[in-house]
């Protein structure tokens, strides 16, 4: 690992753990070139052999301009600067829309109103969305490069370590509002999220978890993922959910397990709990096992979208996501708490 790489991940101000090597089974590119790991590989020889973001070609010259999710800003703090050193003539300038909260809705926004040259999600592309991209007689293309979980988070010392899927969608629609409804204390539910249009985060918890009803009036709306933590690590009947890597290390907060569709309750995290007393000098770590094998019932795909042309930010698009796929790009990723493609 590079300095210049150690310290931009010293300094991220979403904690970050960095994991081992867990690439056993392969990486997948940009078509259908594959590069394969054995699992005991050391992890020298990893870095021997694995495809680098300098062996990219075809890396348009210029500034591009993109945004969008913000669940892929520890990518843009840590992972980006490092493509940009690879490749010095390709520049990225990360963009808002004035006026509007970041997110996977407002990157498409801006990319279909050519404020960008392509956008990062944290969802794909919806139907009307592609309908807006046939109006000006183009094609929006989505590419994933790397899997993440949504994870459910509580104040520490609430007493409840689990909870179903149909026990999420009763909290955010009202039904439930007492964690005595859930085997917990009598004690008031507050629950919090980030407002569905300014996520793709919050899209997917709509779409799964809400089958797409909207949020019961009990829902306190924060404008970012450091107040929902906040606001749960200061109130014991909180509740919030978000990204795995923004929330699972965060000391304040307690990751909660899932229960799938077999019956089985799945961590978040790793291992026994890491409680506050033992954070920061210890942390929480993901469940890549369970993230990776779908075992566990929240995980997701984050896209790199653009429009389908010869223009140069198409072409900027298509460069940045082939250096994301790459050994390199899918090893930065995995260490920032996303689970690499690896095939799938």
């Amino acid at each position: 690992m590079s300095k210049r790489h150690s310290s931009i991940l010293s300094n991220l101000a979403v904690p970050l753990v960095i994991s081992p090597f867990l690439l056993g089974a392969g990486y997948v590119f940009w078509s259908t070139v594959s590069a394969r790991i054995d699992g005991s590989t050391s992890m020298q020889s990893i870095a021997q052999t694995e495809t680098k973001f300098s062996s990219i070609e075809s890396v348009p010259a210029g500034t591009f301009a993109y945004g969008g999710s913000t669940t892929w800003a520890p990518i843009r703090q840590a992972i980006d600067p490092l493509i940009e050193e690879a490749h010095p003539n390709f520049q990225l300038q990360y963009t808002e829309a004035e006026g509007e909260t970041p997110g996977s809705g407002t990157g498409v926004k801006m990319l279909l109103n050519d404020q960008l040259s392509f956008s990062q999600s944290s969802r794909g592309v919806k139907e009307e969305e592609y309908q807006q991209a046939r109006v000006q007689d183009t094609t929006l293309t989505e590419i994933p490069v790397a899997i993440d979980g949504v994870v459910v988070t509580v104040h520490p010392n609430l007493p409840v370590d689990s909870l179903t899927i149909d026990d999420l969608k009763s909290i955010y629609q009202g039904i439930f509002t007492n964690w005595q409804d859930l085997g917990g204390p009598d004690l008031e539910i507050v629950p919090y999220s980030r407002r569905r249009a300014d996520s793709g985060t919050i899209e997917f918890f709509v779409d799964r978890v809400l089958d797409n009803n909207r949020f019961g009036s009990s829902v306190e709306f924060v404008d970012t993922v450091t107040v929902g933590v906040k606001k749960v690590s200061e109130n014991l009947g909180g509740i919030y959910f978000g990204s795995a890597p923004e929330v699972v290390s965060q000391c304040k907060v307690k990751p909660l397990a899932l229960v799938n569709d077999a019956g089985e309750s799945i961590p978040a995290h790793q291992g026994d709990y890491i409680r506050p007393g033992e954070c920061p000098e210890k942390r929480n770590k993901i469940n890549f096992e369970a993230f990776q094998s779908g075992n566990y019932p929240l995980t997701r795909r984050l896209y790199v979208i653009s429009k389908e042309s010869e223009r140069a930010g198409s072409r900027a698009a298509k460069a940045y996501t082939e250096m994301l796929l790459t050994g390199e790009g899918q090893r930065l990723l995995q260490e920032l708490g996303f689970v690499p493609m690896r095939g799938n």
